[in-house]
């Protein structure tokens, strides 16, 4: 009985000690090999908040991106690598986790005055503090699915700090863009005979209609309307535990605060959509869009593009992709990158 009971008490001690290695283990982002590459994974305060920041690249003289991420709160560091390998041979790509996202979740820290206004506040401030560091007197801006929402709020507050805005996954009309994807899950439910599916969407219409809600996103994954080249990356929380930049504790804190997030920030999506908040920019747009995208509807997001003033705009359709290109169509999206910025180097 003795030797059981010190058997179990060591196994609960591994067992502590192994999910305080899990929460505590040290994070890092993998090595870019090249003479002046950079590879970077650390905080930095950014206007009153602590931002964790990836940088990689193959050569730091080469332009800059800054990625801004979608959800609210989904943030892409766990799996941006995978995907940015080609983009970091001529580029030096910067991805950040937003205030009370990701590993810029901290849990003591009070969000109650968390809003779109204030993540743009952000992102001018990150533009500035990235700037400074690579020695850029501009930088491209890449904002991906909610990422748009605040991304192309800084473009019009700040147009002289960025080459150009990259909209992927743009955000448009809500409702528009909500009708679509309602329809086009109606349409593949009824086409696979899904009455329990049909019911339940045909429940939400009124509130869509209405912008008081969102098609839900599980109908929308699952009839091939989120990612179709690959599995949707988001939420994945054994990936995310799995890489190298996040331990246990940074996917508690991405799922507290996606949660956290999404409960306040989406309600002025709906509320207050870009093309009432944004009708003009004064500096190259581009809007890449995946045809089969209905968590951000390709159609809204060209009727968008289409009332949108700019002196140098260009809407790029991806034909086999649905809301992330850049990963879906990674070949084609950094050549397309490559045409659009190194065009006269």
């Amino acid at each position: 009985m003795k030797k059981i009971k010190k058997l179990l008490k060591w196994t609960w001690l591994s067992l502590v000690l192994l999910l305080l290695i899990a929460l505590f283990f040290p994070t890092w982002t993998a090595h870019v090999k090249g003479n002046n590459s950079i590879n970077e994974l650390e905080q930095v305060e950014i206007n009153g908040s602590s931002h964790e920041i990836m940088i990689r690249g193959h050569d730091k003289n080469n332009p800059v991106i800054i990625f801004v991420h979608g959800g609210p709160g989904s943030s892409e560091i766990p799996y941006a690598k995978k995907y940015q390998d080609l983009l970091e041979k001529n580029f030096t790509v910067v991805n950040y986790d937003q205030r009370a996202s990701g590993k810029s979740y901290h849990f003591f820290e009070d969000y109650s005055n968390l809003s779109s206004d204030l993540l743009v506040d952000d992102l001018l401030a990150m533009t500035d503090y990235i700037s400074e560091r690579l020695g850029k007197e501009k930088v491209i801006l890449i904002g991906h699915s909610y990422g748009t929402y605040i991304g192309m709020q800084a473009a019009y507050k700040a147009p002289q700090k960025y080459e150009a805005y990259v909209g992927i996954g743009q955000m448009s009309d809500t409702v528009q863009s909500e009708l679509d994807s309602l329809n086009y899950v109606m349409n593949k439910a009824k086409e696979a005979g899904n009455t329990d599916d049909i019911s339940a969407l045909q429940g939400v219409r009124g509130k869509i209609i209405k912008g008081e809600t969102f098609t839900p996103r599980n109908f929308v994954l699952k009839y091939g309307g989120g990612a179709r080249g690959i599995d949707s990356p988001d939420g994945d929380n054994l990936g995310m535990l799995l890489s190298s930049e996040y331990n246990l504790l940074d996917v508690i804190g991405y799922n507290y605060g996606i949660s956290y997030s999404q409960e306040t920030l989406l309600k002025e999506v709906l509320k207050e959509p870009l093309p009432t908040k944004i009708t003009e920019l004064k500096l190259p747009c581009y809007f890449v869009m995946g045809k089969y995208d209905y968590m951000t509807s390709s159609h809204a997001a060209k009727d968008y593009f289409d009332k949108l003033k700019a002196d140098n705009k260009e809407f790029i359709a991806f034909n086999h992709s649905a809301h992330y290109p850049q990963f879906e169509e990674k070949e084609k999206f950094y050549k397309w990158m490559c045409d659009t910025f190194l065009k006269q180097e």
